[in-house]
């Protein structure tokens, strides 16, 4: 049997009621640097960004939810707290699906996230308190080479 990928702490999300307004006091106010940033609207997600205190090297997530999306609620202060998010490195999907159902037979309950509802890069569960767990991969070598080659001119 293969062995669990070993999960790593990535990142605190908090989710926002206006993204770009909260870019700006983010950067512009606490000096936090945009690291990476995504829109994952395609699959019912949203706009996030990674910020990093460039003095600690400290880095959180801002997410922004539209209406229409999986994880869109009503806005009720004190929520923004979004999720903790763990990694299981460079894997592939099959390694995401089994450490999804690994956790899942461990009693997390299911979100509706999972590798085949988000294109097999991630996937959520609920711990046992109802806190929402988010497990990434990062995309294998031929993964990356199939990206490059997808986005090569032609």
């Amino acid at each position: 049997m293969a062995r669990a990928p070993t999960m790593r702490f990535e990142i605190v999300g908090i989710r926002v009621r206006n993204f770009e307004r909260s870019l700006r006091f983010y950067t512009r106010v606490l000096g936090f640097r945009v690291s990476r940033r995504g829109d994952t609207r395609g699959w019912g997600g949203g706009l996030w960004a990674r910020l990093t205190d460039p003095r600690s090297g400290r880095s959180m997530e801002i997410n922004w939810y539209p209406r229409n999306s999986r994880f869109w609620g009503p806005y009720v202060a004190g929520s923004e707290v979004d999720h903790l998010d763990f990694s299981i490195g460079v894997a592939s999907r099959d390694t995401l699906e089994r450490t999804y159902r690994r956790l899942r037979r461990a009693g997390a309950r299911p979100t509706g996230l999972e590798p085949r509802t988000t294109e097999g890069w991630m996937a959520s569960v609920l711990d046992p308190d109802g806190v929402w767990l988010t497990i990434g991969r990062r995309p294998t070598a031929s993964e990356r080479a199939a990206m490059r080659r997808a986005q090569a001119p032609t």
